[in-house]
C-alpha cells in the first residue's frame, strides 16, 4: 500500500500541517486519546477503540512510536508483556484533545446520543473541571465506570479530588483511598450527567456509596456548563 504523502512534501511548512502529518491519520488521535490517562496493553487499546482492526492499530502505534509520540515498555512483575505509553511530548497532546473537543461540541451534527469509552468520558470531565466554590467542602470521589458499548466488561477505576484550588481526576487503583463517596455507573448513564445535563436523581443505573453531596459537588465542577 502506498504511503500517504506528507504536507511537508508539498512544501507546506505550517506547524499545524506538520501536526496533521503526525496525528492526522484515521484512528491516530483516538489511540492517543486512549493513552492520555496512562499506559495500556495492545488488547486494552483495541477493546477501547471500537472499530479499529488489529492490523490498523499496529500500524498506528508503530507510526506514533516512530514519530516519538508513543513508547513501549515491559510491564513489571507480577504482570507480563508490553504496554504502550505516551512519551512526555505525547502527553502534551491532552490540551490539543481538549481544544478539539471544546470546538467540536459546538457542531450542530455532534452525536450526543453516541456512547464513549470510560477514558474519553473522564477526559471530557477534565476538560471542564473547575475548582469548587469558596465555602464548599473539599471531597474525594471514586468512580467505577463500565463501558456501555461492550456486552460485559470490568469497571475502570478513577479518583477525583475536588478542592478550592483545582479539581483533578485520574485513572488509578482505588484500594486504600480515603473517599467521601464511591460511584458505580455505566458510561452511558454517567455521560447523561456530564454532557447531557441530566439530574442525578433522574438518572438510572447509578449507585452511590457514601455522601451523595460529594458526588453532586463533583458534578457541579466537572460537567459541561
Amino acid at each position: 500500500m502506498a504511503r500517504r504523502r506528507t504536507y511537508g512534501s508539498y512544501n507546506d511548512g505550517c506547524a499545524a500541517a506538520h501536526a496533521l502529518d503526525l496525528i492526522g491519520e484515521r484512528w491516530a488521535m483516538i489511540v492517543v486519546r486512549e493513552l492520555l490517562l496512562g499506559p495500556k496493553r495492545f488488547s486494552t487499546i483495541q477493546r477501547d477503540v471500537i472499530g479499529v482492526s488489529p492490523a490498523v492499530l499496529t500500524q498506528r502505534l508503530h507510526g506514533l512510536e516512530a514519530s516519538g509520540i508513543v513508547q513501549r515498555h515491559q510491564i513489571p512483575a507480577p504482570g507480563t508483556g508490553e504496554a504502550y505509553e505516551l512519551t512526555p511530548w505525547g502527553y502534551q497532546l491532552e490540551p490539543v484533545n481538549t481544544a478539539l473537543s471544546m470546538w467540536a461540541i459546538q457542531s450542530p451534527a455532534f452525536p450526543w446520543q453516541a456512547d464513549m469509552s470510560p477514558d474519553a468520558l473522564i477526559l471530557a470531565m477534565r476538560a471542564h473541571a473547575r475548582p469548587i466554590a469558596p465555602g464548599t467542602a473539599a471531597c474525594t470521589v471514586v468512580l467505577h465506570l463500565s463501558d456501555s458499548r461492550l456486552p460485559s466488561t470490568d469497571t475502570v477505576d478513577y479518583v477525583a479530588h475536588c478542592t478550592s484550588t483545582k479539581t483533578t481526576i485520574e485513572r488509578r487503583a482505588t484500594t486504600g483511598v480515603d473517599v467521601d463517596a464511591a460511584v458505580r455507573s455505566s458510561t452511558q448513564s454517567w455521560k447523561a450527567l456530564i454532557l447531557g445535563g441530566r439530574d442525578l436523581d433522574d438518572t438510572f443505573g447509578i449507585s452511590i456509596l457514601g455522601r451523595a453531596a460529594a458526588v453532586s459537588t463533583l458534578l457541579r465542577v466537572a460537567r459541561l456548563k
